[in-house]
């Protein structure tokens, strides 16, 4: 760390200055956001929408490409240039907490009717430190029509797949260029034109593996590392099996943060494993006969629930970011461009809990899985209250590096086949120990 903090200090003094004009008499501040064109859209919706309801502040938006965001916001910090608030990749929560970089608003749904879950609290030692901006799980995603064509029924929203029923139907839906499938006599692995499933393996989605296997990545204070446990092993090693052995699933060597667009988006993938974010951000945009449904099951049904944080950061804007953030992260603030888009999920218990909530928006004829409202509610509403459990980096410290570094880096030899999980994992397993080390 001390090494890149240096590197970074050469190339302050390239980084361009955030400077607004203000002369309308109005607090200029700059918001930050990740992500692609639609949501970029839905961004500057909410804004306009701020901006012209009243008079006194006026916020301009300012992206950056997700996978540059964290590392865009440290050169920022140290320029003392940071944006006046923005989102925060999950992973860098707690990391940018603990250095000042954050503004306190631990009081921020004080007194509010609608109080955030608990599950997307982040939490350092216990103590709340910041909260998502929305809810985001992970389902499993389908083409009906491949469904059809195989003659397979549609995968259950009441009872999910177990690990070894996933990994048949997979084969069911497999293909190589004489129809063949996996295990079949002369079924060539080299020429598949259809692939059964795609598992995503961007790395912080990997979790919930070890976690439905009965074992974990960290303890749940964040202190301990697990992922060298026999059960997180194993899941990380069935994964890269698909693709390695059973051949129902493409190579994806070095992940992206896409999986449906390289799952079914690719219209030669069955089924695939993603975050709910894409019923906005991509399938508008995919000419695809859709479902929904839980993720299989290794051993414990669950799913992870996560969502970038909107937050303040310190600075000389701090009040009027504040006032601005207090509202954006309110549902009703970003209720068309973002909630009944499907980009968000709601974030407060009330839209899961009550039927007057969960009509609110799984029941608007905006919403995008609307023409399904039972598997909507199963899927959505039940999975999430009932399955769902925070991802690492809400109660563990420097997942940017344990995650976003080491272990992407190290499992790419897993996925390619290379090496195997387990040697893998205890190659690296004292660097991801010293990594979570507090001082």
């Amino acid at each position: 760390m001390k090494k890149l903090l240096a590197l970074l200090l050469c190339v302050v003094m390239m980084l361009p200055a955030i400077a607004l004009a203000a002369d309308d008499g109005r607090i200029h501040i700059t918001y930050s956001f990740w992500g692609n064109q639609t949501e970029a859209e839905s961004v500057q919706a909410a804004l306009d929408t701020f901006n012209a309801m009243q008079d006194k502040i006026f916020v301009e938006p300012m992206q950056i490409p997700n996978e540059e965001y964290t590392q865009t916001l440290v050169n920022y910090a140290i320029a003392k240039q940071l944006p006046d608030c923005g989102m925060v990749n999950e992973n860098a929560v707690l990391y940018f907490a603990r250095n000042g970089v954050m503004a306190d608003v631990s009081d921020m749904y004080a007194g509010e009717a609608l109080q955030p879950m608990d599950c997307i609290t982040f939490k350092d030692a216990g103590v709340p430190v910041g909260y998502s901006s929305s809810n985001e799980i992970l389902v499993l995603y389908y083409n009906k029509d491949m469904f059809d064509a195989a003659g397979v029924p549609y995968p259950s929203a009441d009872k999910p797949y177990t690990w070894d029923e996933f990994v048949d139907v997979a084969k069911k839906l497999t293909f190589d260029e004489n129809g063949k499938h996996p295990g079949e006599e002369g079924f060539n692995p080299e020429k598949i034109v259809q692939y059964g499933a795609f598992v995503n393996n961007w790395t912080w989605q990997m979790e919930v593996w070890a976690l439905s296997n009965g074992g974990a990545w960290f303890s749940e204070d964040g202190k301990e590392v697990l992922i060298n446990s026999p059960e997180a092993i194993e899941s990380i090693q069935k994964v890269a099996d698909l693709a390695l052995v059973e051949h129902v699933a493409p190579l994806n060597v070095i992940p992206e943060d896409n999986g449906v667009g390289i799952g079914i988006g690719s219209g030669t993938v069955a089924m695939t494993t993603d975050g709910t974010w894409r019923l906005g951000t991509d399938f508008p945009n995919l000419d695809i006969n859709y479902g929904i449904a839980p993720l299989p099951v290794m051993k414990e049904q669950v799913t992870l629930c996560t969502s970038g944080l909107t937050g303040v950061f310190n600075g000389k804007n701090q009040e009027a970011a504040y006032e601005f953030v207090k509202w954006y992260t309110r549902e009703e603030s970003n209720w068309e461009p973002l909630v009944l888009t499907g980009i968000w999920l709601p974030k407060s218990e009330y839209y899961y809990t009550t039927e007057e909530g969960i009509n609110a928006w799984l029941g608007n004829e905006k919403y995008p899985y609307n023409h399904d409202m039972e598997t909507g509610k199963k899927v959505l509403v039940d999975y999430t209250m009932n399955y769902a459990k925070p991802a690492c980096w809400y109660f563990t410290p420097n997942t940017q590096i344990t995650t976003n570094e080491i272990l992407f880096t190290a499992l790419q030899y897993v996925w390619s086949g290379e090496r195997t999980a387990a040697d893998v994992i205890a190659e690296i397993y004292p660097e991801l120990c010293e990594a979570i080390i507090v001082e």
